[in-house]
């Protein structure tokens, strides 16, 4: 007995074994941290990612309108659907959340900014209005995991995990002339890109081609390249060119381009000076509904009349009594026009009439309008239908079921549903005759004289719906050739009448160079009618 406890004694077979005992602990506190530091990177790639698809959301709402800062809040907090697979702190529910902050601010969990410097990694100006809100910053709100192994080591909680993301909105605007106004409500002292404009809708706007650091001026806007022809070809063709441009950061194109006035025309069914007008052979279709205040010689094979004159000649111009407002008082029996050098100076009405300008525009070049730019969306809507339809006021609300009792009817308004009926257009087939002279509603230029022009299909843009960028010139001391123009806003707007001259001396109404439009309304992401203007936004990730 005693030898063998000895022998047991000096045995080491087992010496490894307390060895083995005392780094197992160590060994399985290294697999736990091991474990759990997955599982909270787990929960940090989760909550990132839910950030970045938040601030995406948000950002999709910047389009500078009423609301957008609570709309870009609700966005990141309610259409949020993440759960932190990886997170325990919660036993109702395991979703990722957004804090909803509906105000402009930059506090809290959804962060609102005027600009983001990419170079430098730095936010601009707090944004404070809908309308200078360009970028967002969301964070989730934070979760903590609460650990499985590493208690061993002696910590339970990962503490709050939380991830933020930076994004702003890309915009492009496709199938648009390069036309730009600037404001005409800023005023010279004006430093606020961002100063608003909001006429209403079927307002009149005269836009003047020319000076465009003039505010309430027409200009252009450089897409491929510069001169009046690329900006006649992008006027002009039905698919312009350049195809799509930026709608902020834009580059101006100065010039008073007479020329460029032709390509307007041409939407009216009026073809001037050949490949200067339309060059390179491009399209540049008529509106499939031309109506305007112009007549030709019927007698004459198209196209040898479809040019432009001032005076009584073949080719298209003023009728012989045309719409001579006297006042703003829309025309009657006993508000005739001022007399005109027509056959008939004491008649009350006009022998024929396209759409009328606002009766603020039509007394005159200057006129009485707002700095004689923005009318009030006063036009002689009775005359009209007098005059083209012979209906009264009761008669033609009944015919067409436009009702100003209801909504004031703008011209855009009855262009198009005189588009919609064309049995009672007065076109092609159904000519209204002055004189020898006939005014045409329908296209009359583009095909084989007297059955009729080619008319565009359904699938041919509106051409006389475009949009306008509004820019704040004094803002930006816009003077001449400028790059990086900052937009207030795209603008839908109509076209109303051809650009020509319109009467002489004191009776003179519009220059040559005058183009007028009504209003329609902001230039929504989607496109317009017939697909004339698309507007593409879209979201992106900033970090």
């Amino acid at each position: 007995m005693l030898r063998d406890l000895r022998r047991l004694a000096h045995n080491d077979g087992g010496a490894v074994a307390p060895t083995v005992a005392m780094s197992l602990v160590a060994l399985i506190a290294a697999g736990g941290i091991a474990f759990d530091y997955a599982r909270l990177a787990s929960l940090d790639t989760e909550l990132q990612g839910a950030a970045d698809q938040a601030a995406l959301a948000a950002a999709s709402q910047l389009d500078g309108q009423a609301g957008a800062c609570a709309r870009a809040a609700a966005a990141a907090s309610d259409l949020l659907a993440n759960q932190t697979l990886n997170a325990n702190d919660a036993t109702a529910s395991r979703a990722i959340t957004v804090t909803n902050e509906s105000t402009c601010d930059a506090t809290g969990f959804v962060r609102f900014y005027t600009s983001y410097d990419s170079v430098n990694d730095t936010f601009g100006a707090e944004a404070t209005l809908d309308a200078d809100a360009r970028v967002v910053s969301v964070q989730v709100n934070p979760r903590e995991a609460i650990y499985a192994l590493t208690p061993v080591v002696g910590a339970f909680r990962s503490g709050g995990v939380n991830a933020r993301a930076v994004a702003s909105l890309g915009s492009a605007i496709c199938k648009v002339p390069p036309v730009m106004m600037c404001n005409p409500s800023e005023p010279a002292t004006n430093i606020d890109v961002n100063y608003d404009f909001n006429p209403a809708e079927g307002q009149g706007l005269r836009l003047v081609i020319g000076d465009p650091d003039a505010p309430g001026n027409f200009g252009f806007l450089r897409t491929d390249a510069a001169g009046a022809k690329q900006v006649a070809k992008e006027i002009g063709y039905d698919n312009p060119p350049a195809g799509c441009m930026a709608t902020n950061g834009v580059e101006t194109e100065p010039g008073n381009m007479i020329s460029v006035r032709a390509a307007f025309n041409t939407r009216f069914d009026i073809s001037e000076n050949g490949a200067t007008t339309c060059p390179d052979a491009g399209t540049c279709s008529p509106s499939r509904n031309s109506r305007k205040d112009l007549v030709r010689n019927r007698s004459v094979a198209a196209p040898g009349a479809c040019s432009i004159s001032q005076n009584t000649s073949d080719n298209w111009h003023e009728a012989s009594q045309p719409y001579r407002a006297r006042n703003t008082t829309p025309l009657s029996t006993s508000n005739p026009m001022i007399p005109a050098s027509g056959p008939n100076p004491a008649v009350p009405y006009p022998s024929l009439m396209g759409y009328p300008r606002d009766m603020c525009h039509a007394l005159s070049v200057a006129g009485t309008c707002t700095n004689g730019i923005v009318g009030d969306g006063n036009w002689d809507i009775d005359a009209y239908f007098k005059v083209n339809y012979g209906l009264d006021h009761s008669a033609w609300v009944a015919q067409t079921l436009l009702d100003p009792a209801v909504k004031p009817v703008t011209r855009y308004d009855v262009y198009k549903w005189e588009m919609a009926n064309p049995a009672v257009l007065k076109g092609i087939n159904t000519p209204q005759d002055d004189d020898i002279y006939t005014a045409y509603s329908s296209p009359i230029c583009r095909g084989t004289f007297p059955t009729g022009g080619i008319t565009p299909g359904p699938g041919t843009p509106d051409r006389r719906r475009i949009s306008v960028a509004v820019v704040n010139c004094h803002a930006q001391n816009l003077k001449g050739h400028e790059t990086n123009v900052q937009v207030r806003k795209w603008m839908d707007v109509f076209l109303v009448e051809p650009a020509i001259q319109r009467g002489n001396g004191p009776n003179q109404r519009t220059t040559n160079g005058d183009i007028y439009v009504e209003t329609i309304g902001v230039t929504s992401s989607g496109g317009a009618a017939d697909n004339a203007v698309t507007r593409r936004d879209v979201p992106y990730l900033i970090r």
